[in-house]
């Protein structure tokens, strides 16, 4: 029989987008009467939450649900509470799904025998900074070589984008941690690892996200990436990989060479190094952007390194301190 599936959708005052992705969503060709979508909205102050009530007047397998904590993970928890499928699907209104998404899921999810599956994180552009972002996005300087982002790959990996779950393996892990405020899929995918589960990147999974639109937005997403990877990683002892210490490390090597002063030739060294090493791959990356939007591809690695480096620095001080509810 083919697997009930829920959908589980949190947002958060998403009036510009949450119609068309649930249009999206509805014309999945997955059967059916085999479907339902939860969206738990965290108190949306703009036109959203009228625009769910009318799409579920005409939609009865759209529930919606109230998340009072207005973050993703209780908004995911309180969707897989409520959840009467087999399968969890879980899905971002900022996105768009290629028709086939939930059926290729559940069926990777099936074939593989994973814990969890998911395709790659594909970036989509609809303005000129974007389109220099996702050049950015698309190269190993920015994000460490990370297979999840990366459209070829396949196979076991340690951290997928989304994700489609057993709903009982789910409840069994304990959904999602409440008290993260971000990275609470990287450390719900690291407590699958632990259990002895294990992750799948399939090609055949295809969704695009719209990354930020500028670069003081793309600063403080990646600075509260950082946060959340500092406190996953003093929860757990550690990381999958070292890959996300990789910021930190850049960080702390040039305070500590530009602040101490018989390193600091190395920093001026480091940094002109550095600075090339943008420059080139942004280059390299960015074939048929134009030349502003190259050279804004080359701002973006030094922004999203900073951001992270720094966030995970001050993760671990408020952790440490046992300020995690500032994240």
């Amino acid at each position: 029989m083919v697997p009930f599936v829920t959908v589980a959708m949190p947002c958060l005052d998403e009036e510009a987008y949450i119609e068309a992705c649930l249009a999206s969503v509805f014309a999945q060709d997955y059967q059916p009467d085999r479907l339902e979508v939860i969206v738990a909205d965290g108190g949306s102050r703009d036109r959203t939450r009228a625009i769910l009530e009318a799409f579920a007047q005409r939609e009865p397998r759209l529930r919606v649900l109230d998340n009072p904590d207005r973050l993703q993970a209780p908004g995911l928890n309180r969707a897989l509470a409520a959840a009467r499928g087999d399968v969890l699907v879980r899905m971002d209104v900022h996105c768009e799904y290629a028709p086939d998404y939930v059926r290729r899921a559940v069926e990777a999810l099936g074939e593989s025998g994973a814990a969890n599956v998911g395709g790659a994180q594909r970036a989509k552009a609809k303005t000129s900074f974007q389109r220099s972002l996702v050049a950015a996005l698309a190269s190993p300087l920015a994000v460490g070589g990370a297979r999840y982002r990366d459209a070829r790959a396949e196979g076991f990996v340690d951290t997928v984008f989304l994700g489609t779950f057993h709903v009982e393996t789910l409840r069994r892990l304990g959904g999602w941690d409440e008290a993260a405020a971000t990275n609470e899929d990287a450390e719900l995918n690291q407590r699958i690892l632990a259990s002895g589960g294990q992750i799948f990147l399939s090609r055949s999974i295809v969704v695009h996200y719209f990354p930020r639109a500028s670069l003081s937005a793309l600063y403080k997403q990646y600075f509260r990436y950082g946060l959340g990877r500092a406190r996953t990683t003093l929860k757990h002892g550690g990381l999958p990989t070292l890959r996300p210490m990789a910021p930190f490390i850049l960080v702390c090597a040039a305070t500590i060479t530009l602040v101490v002063p018989p390193f600091r030739p190395l920093f001026v060294l480091g940094a002109c190094a550095y600075t090339a090493g943008c420059l080139v791959e942004a280059l390299r990356v960015g074939r048929g952007l134009s030349l502003p939007e190259r050279a804004m591809t080359a701002v973006c690695f030094p922004v999203i390194h900073a951001a992270h480096g720094l966030g995970f620095a001050t993760g671990l001080v408020r952790t440490a301190l046992g300020r995690e509810s500032v994240f």
